[in-house]
């Protein structure tokens, strides 16, 4: 789209006419996927009158805005970890297809079902979860390309079937919550995995360690041979905005590696969401 047009619609876009209305709608139709990223930009702009009126077409065209619609989530403070992992994904893949994503958990978690005999306690039904997923369907750790930002959006991890500490832990926790199995995010310092708190003695499960067992103290050594002086509160379970924020932390960290400074902007405003929604609604 030149400027002269982007100009021109913009003059028109707050005419409140019907018929002026009805002919920019016809005219954002013809023009298909031109019409959404200009939209979604103005949306997005500082100009609130324009801002708004964009939001309207974009609503009447049935175009989605994923970078809206995850700050969206952001603020909503109703924080699901698939969906918030779904949404951000969106945000650099609009055209993300989030039932093969589901489905391809669900596959997961059947196959799991499949090998469970009943009754199993959690560390026997976990034992089952890392066959399926390190042995059969061979996720593991992106050692190669730690850096690669692929590696933390959900359904590039689902395809590539590798990742990092976090997402390859929001894939177990995931396919676990399909298996009623209690499990918990664990944001360590400099690492991240899963904890089962339902026994009496807790224990961890690291998804880039294909999925390795540790107790409370081999943690804690763990941490220590990484230079870290851990905290009892290191072990306590994440929430899940936390595990979303991180993971945008990540992405930003990634995207600056990679020289992509636009997306790091992006996942750094993001961050900042997550921090002054949580700073607003905490309690004092």
């Amino acid at each position: 789209m030149s400027p002269d047009r982007k100009g021109t619609l913009l003059r028109l876009l707050d005419d409140p006419s019907v018929p002026v209305r009805r002919a920019l709608l016809a005219h954002f139709t013809e023009l298909g996927g031109e019409a959404g990223p200009f939209l979604q930009e103005v949306a997005r702009g500082s100009n609130r009158i324009l801002a708004r009126h964009a939001a309207w077409f974009l609503d009447e065209l049935k175009f989605t805005d994923p970078i809206s619609e995850f700050r969206g989530f952001i603020r909503s403070l109703n924080y699901e970890l698939e969906t918030g992992a779904l949404l951000l994904a969106r945000t650099v893949n609009p055209a993300l297809d989030v039932g093969a994503c589901c489905h391809a958990l669900d596959a997961i978690a059947a196959r799991c079902n499949e090998l469970i005999a009943e009754p199993a306690s959690p560390r026997e039904k976990c034992r089952v979860l890392n066959r399926v997923l390190f042995h059969e369907w061979a996720f593991r750790g992106n050692v190669e390309h730690y850096t690669d930002p692929r590696n933390s959006f959900l359904d590039q991890v689902l395809i590539r079937r590798q990742g990092i500490p976090l997402s390859l832990s929001v894939v177990y926790l995931l396919v676990a919550g399909r298996l009623g199995l209690p499990l918990e995010p664990v944001g360590l310092p400099g690492h991240f995995v899963v904890g089962c708190y339902a026994d009496d003695v807790p224990f961890f499960v690291d998804p880039y360690d294909r999925g390795l067992f540790r107790d409370t103290d081999e943690v804690l050594t763990m941490l220590r041979g990484h230079q870290i002086d851990p905290m009892p509160s290191d072990l306590m379970p994440t929430p899940v905005r936390e595990v979303l924020c991180r993971n945008c932390r990540n992405l930003v960290n990634h995207y600056t590696a990679a020289g992509d400074g636009e997306h790091a902007k992006l996942f750094a405003s993001f961050v900042e969401e997550f921090e002054s929604t949580y700073e607003r609604h905490a309690e004092p």
